[in-house]
């Protein structure tokens, strides 16, 4: 792969990431400031917003990198052979560095501190199978859509998926280890103490491993859609070196 081209993708994973740490957080803080009496309507607007800010983020920036936003989505693909190691090694630091300054970017916006190390602790047992779920869920759907050669609705369906898991979900589904570290840096309606973030991140991984497992059980040749991941991208067709 060319230097320029990673280089480029590399920074669609940061801009892509950083945007939906921001549209997260920000429409988290809005939900509370507009609805402070009614969890369940914060929990709505902030679900609907996530959902919908996802399509838009993913139709945006997936042409370039493929949307991926989320390192276990980036590993998953590195296991079935649509990601290299040098992609790899560009877009998981290109997602935490995003997603780290989206949550800056999201405090500013409601002129809070640039970090607020947010105390809410995210800690039992349902959670943590929570997330198992979830992100199971969003792994078997993401290259379920690729194998079905439907990978142009993929930016619709896990935004659809995303926003339902809001709610069937114990956790409301963060599913991705960037969220989480970035969420750590505003103690507002949708931040998770630093504590909780370790036992998220490996029920996280644990879920995306389960999740690899049965997508290779279903669909043996998945690895020759890999490339399209999460959407088609650049090098999809250019091929990988």
């Amino acid at each position: 792969m060319r230097a320029g081209a990673l280089g480029r993708q590399a920074f669609a994973e940061f801009l892509g990431s950083a945007g939906l740490v921001a549209v997260v957080i920000g429409s988290g803080i809005a939900a509370h400031r507009l609805s402070p009496h009614d969890i369940g309507l914060q929990l709505l607007e902030n679900a609907i917003v996530t959902g919908a800010g996802l399509v838009a983020l993913i139709l945006a920036f997936g042409p370039v990198s493929g949307g991926h936003f989320n390192p276990v989505i980036t590993l998953a693909d590195r296991v079935f052979g649509g990601a290299t190691n040098r992609q790899v090694a560009a877009y998981v630091p290109a997602q935490l560095a995003g997603g780290c300054a989206g949550a800056i970017l999201a405090n500013l916006m409601y002129a809070l501190d640039p970090v607020t190390i947010s105390t809410r602790e995210r800690s039992s047992g349902g959670l943590w199978l929570s997330e198992s779920l979830a992100t199971f869920g969003l792994v078997v759907l993401v290259f379920g859509l690729a194998r079905a050669g439907r990978a142009a609705l993929a930016p619709f369906a896990i935004g659809a998926y995303i926003t339902a898991a809001y709610w069937w979900s114990s956790s409301t589904s963060f599913a991705n280890p960037m969220i989480d570290v970035a969420r750590m840096l505003s103690n507002t309606f949708a931040g998770i103490a630093p504590s909780s973030v370790p036992m998220f991140v490996v029920m996280q991984l644990a879920g995306a491993a389960a999740a690899v497992a049965v997508v290779r059980a279903l669909y043996p040749d998945v690895a020759e859609v890999a490339d399209y991941v999460v959407v088609p991208h650049e090098e999809s067709y250019a091929g990988r070196a």
